[in-house]
């Protein structure tokens, strides 16, 4: 059975939070002398909203969800690191996650002075449950899953994933970074079950709008009340929030622009397949392939000179020779598709 308090770290239950001005008002008025703010108003002279209640508002509607399940942040990176600082005591406990995956989670871990162990995925990418499970020890506090993986585009085998949640007395950390490419179903719905799940999705890949560093976390309202907590003030702009307020309102030229990646998805797949110098095309759910080729670094530096920047995957673990590709725009994959067919 999960117990959230037993998890927690106990200088984060008996932590002060700090209390902005604008914590502890919310509302209108007409003179504002409680901040410390520059009073002339060039629109931006005010603090944020430190809660983003209007825009958690906004996306609840879009996603089914309450306000109180969300949290959002400088990106997903923001929750990662929360997470491990709320639940992780610096050289006791340690973290599981799969390899390969995102890196972050293990450079976060790494700064945080947190042992992260890693159960190296299937030849065709899969976790196996099982074996994340065997890995855990009393110390373990956190599991990271992403799916679809980052870098091998794949869904996880959605039966691993629920196994893994289940028989866990941790806390799950789902990153769903890419799941708006994806016909797998995700777990948003699965929360209110789920007590020990954090599903991180973002405003960077679907939504195209990477620039504004927006993440989400999605978790019990016990879960987003330590986020809060331990968060910076104001950790999201005021520019961030009405960029993200201004796309919400455009979610069908979002839902189109998804549907033009999954078609150049495809096409992009069959394109590569036809090219010699191919071995693989991986599948994918995502909105980039890994693909295999027979000298990766040398074409990765091929395309280079004809401005062409993909990434270079050969030395991470199962990715040996593989490049991994974002879909472009329609024009952006003629010239990349071109570019390889004129390889020699």
């Amino acid at each position: 059975m999960f117990d959230l308090q037993k998890v927690l770290r106990d200088n984060i239950k008996n932590l002060e939070p700090y209390s902005s001005a604008r914590d502890e008002f919310q509302g209108e008025a007409s003179v504002f002398l409680d901040a410390n703010e520059n009073p002339f108003n060039n629109t931006l002279n005010r603090y944020p909203d430190p809660l983003q209640h209007e825009l958690k508002l906004k996306i609840g509607k879009q996603k089914n969800i309450h306000p109180e399940n969300i949290f959002l942040g400088n990106g997903s990176d923001e929750p990662i690191d929360l997470s491990i600082r709320a639940f992780c005591e610096p050289g006791h406990d340690n973290i599981i996650s799969i390899k390969p995956t995102y890196g972050m989670y293990k450079v976060s871990a790494d700064i945080n002075g947190v042992k992260f162990n890693e159960v190296l995925l299937s030849d065709d990418f899969n976790v196996n449950a099982d074996a994340v499970l065997e890995k855990i020890d009393s110390n373990t506090k956190l599991i990271f899953l992403c799916s679809p993986n980052n870098p091998t585009g794949n869904s996880l085998n959605r039966a691993d994933i629920s196994k893994i949640i289940s028989e866990f007395d941790g806390i799950v950390i789902l990153d769903e970074a890419y799941i708006d490419f994806s016909n797998q179903i995700g777990f948003l719905q699965e929360l209110e079950n789920c007590p020990n799940l954090i599903i991180l999705q973002t405003f960077s890949k679907a939504w195209s709008m990477a620039g504004i560093r927006l993440g989400m976390a999605f978790a019990s309202k016990e879960i987003i009340a330590v986020f809060n907590r331990i968060k910076y003030p104001y950790n999201v702009n005021i520019l961030t929030q009405r960029a993200a307020l201004k796309e919400l309102e455009n979610s069908q030229e979002t839902i189109e622009k998804v549907k033009i990646i999954l078609a150049e998805r495809s096409n992009l797949i069959n394109e590569l397949n036809s090219i010699s110098i191919i071995k693989k095309v991986f599948p994918s759910d995502a909105n980039f392939l890994l693909v295999k080729v027979n000298d990766a670094r040398q074409i990765y530096n091929y395309l280079l000179t004809k401005g062409i920047i993909v990434r270079d995957r050969s030395k991470v673990a199962l990715c040996l020779g593989c490049l991994r590709i974002t879909i472009g725009t329609p024009q952006e994959n003629k010239i990349l598709i071109k570019a390889l067919q004129e390889y020699k």
